[in-house]
C-alpha cells in the first residue's frame, strides 16, 4: 500500500480538527488544553475500509494499465525495427513507419492521461467518503478523550500548523484507525502488491534519417 497511499496524500486536503467546534452544546468545559495530533490521511488510507476499498480500485484499472504497457511495448518495438532497417528502406517506407510510430505515440499519451484523470478522480471520491466516516470516528474519541484541539500532522499539508515537535504519546493514529476498523466491522485485507495509477511508460524516439 505505500506508493498508493503517497497518491492518496498527493489527493487529500489537510485538516486542522477542533473536537469542541464540532458540538459546543456538549464540548468540555473551560480548562487547560489538551492537544493530540494525528496523520488523518495516513489513518483513512490504513483503515481495513481503505485497504480493501483502494485495493479494489488498484484492481479495476489494472486491465487498462497492461493495455497502456502492451501499446508501449509495441511501440518500442517499432522503434526498435525502424532503427535497425532504416538504412534499407527507400524514404517512403521511412515516414510511413515513422508516422505510425508517431501516431501510436500520440494514442498512448491522450490514453494515459484519460486513464490517470480517471483513476486520480475516482481516487478522491473514495478517499473523500472514506475521511468523512473517519473524522466523526475522530471527532468522537476526541471528546471522550478530553482532547479541545486535534492537529493533522500529515506531511503534504499547504496550510496546516507547522508542528516542530510533539510526543509520541499525543499521536492518536493508531488509535483512531483501530476505533474506526472495530466500528465499521471491515476485517483486515490480504495483503496487496503495490499500487499505481495508469500511466505510460518510456518508449524511444525513432531513429531520424
Amino acid at each position: 500500500m505505500k506508493r498508493s497511499l503517497a497518491l492518496i496524500v498527493t489527493l487529500a486536503s489537510g485538516f486542522v480538527l477542533s473536537a469542541a467546534a464540532q458540538n459546543p452544546a456538549t464540548a468540555a468545559p473551560a480548562g487547560p488544553t489538551k492537544i493530540a495530533v494525528i496523520a488523518f490521511q495516513v489513518a483513512v488510507a490504513q483503515t481495513n475500509e481503505g485497504q480493501r476499498n483502494f485495493a479494489d480500485l488498484q484492481k479495476k484499472y489494472e486491465p487498462k494499465r497492461q493495455q497502456l504497457k502492451a501499446l508501449a511495448e509495441e511501440i518500442d518495438n517499432l522503434t526498435k525495427q525502424l532503427q535497425a532497417q532504416g538504412e534499407k528502406l527507400n524514404p517512403t517506407e521511412q515516414q510511413s513507419r515513422a508516422k505510425t510510430i508517431d501516431e501510436k505515440k500520440k494514442l498512448l499519451d491522450r490514453s494515459a492521461e484519460d486513464a490517470q484523470n480517471d483513476f486520480q478522480g475516482e481516487m478522491s471520491e473514495v478517499y473523500n467518503g472514506l475521511a468523512s466516516k473517519v473524522y466523526d470516528v475522530l471527532a468522537n474519541y476526541a471528546q471522550q478523550q478530553g482532547y479541545t484541539v486535534v492537529l493533522d500532522v500529515t506531511g503534504s499539508q499547504q496550510q496546516a500548523p507547522i508542528v516542530l515537535f510533539a510526543s509520541e504519546s499525543t499521536n492518536i493514529t493508531k488509535q483512531i484507525i483501530d476505533a474506526y476498523n472495530l466500528k465499521s466491522g471491515v476485517p483486515a485485507p490480504p495483503a496487496q502488491p503495490a499500487a499505481t495509477a495508469p500511466a505510460r511508460p518510456a518508449v524511444k524516439p525513432p531513429a531520424q534519417h
